[in-house]
């Protein structure tokens, strides 16, 4: 592992000699990552992506993407689109990806399961902001959103998710 590897540890999360707290899944660590079990995979994840809401925040990156008020992410394991971003309308499974609350600010993308999505292996794992201290996510990583802003600003083409 590297410095500037992201490395998930059972009570934090590493990066440039900095902890910072963070929720895992409810489903706890797997190796074995399916569709809806609220589990966060084990492994190391790349990096490819960034969203931010362009009405809430500035850009974080400079190579991060507006999220606009059509844009979705398909987690319906029959059809094609299955984990990828999609636009509205779409008729299938998804999750939005422009909220209300802020948990969606801004979003850091993994591979896992992408971009060839293996059905029932599990759509995306994201980098979000948390709910809140101790409140599980659906198998994401999430942060207090500052501390994903100050994340998202370092993150490099190297930079890699480690979940032992």
């Amino acid at each position: 592992m590297k410095q500037t590897d992201l490395v998930l540890t059972p009570t934090h999360l590493r990066f440039l000699n900095r902890r910072f707290p963070c929720t895992i899944g409810r489903g706890g660590l797997t190796a074995r990552k399916k569709e809806g079990d609220g589990a966060t995979p084990r492994g190391t994840h790349r990096l490819v992506g960034m969203l931010y809401r362009p009405d809430r925040m500035a850009r974080p990156a400079d190579w991060a993407l507006p999220i606009g008020p059509s844009d979705l992410w398909s987690d319906d394991p029959g059809h094609e689109d299955y984990n990828l971003m999609v636009r509205a309308p779409y008729p299938h499974s998804h999750e939005r990806l422009r909220r209300a609350d802020p948990m969606y600010d801004l979003v850091i993308l993994t591979d896992w399961n992408w971009p060839y999505a293996v059905k029932g292996r599990g759509s995306a794992i994201f980098l979000h902001a948390w709910r809140g201290p101790g409140r599980p996510t659906a198998g994401c990583v999430a942060f207090r959103p500052d501390h994903l802003r100050w994340i998202a600003a370092r993150i490099r083409h190297e930079t890699r998710l480690v979940i032992a």
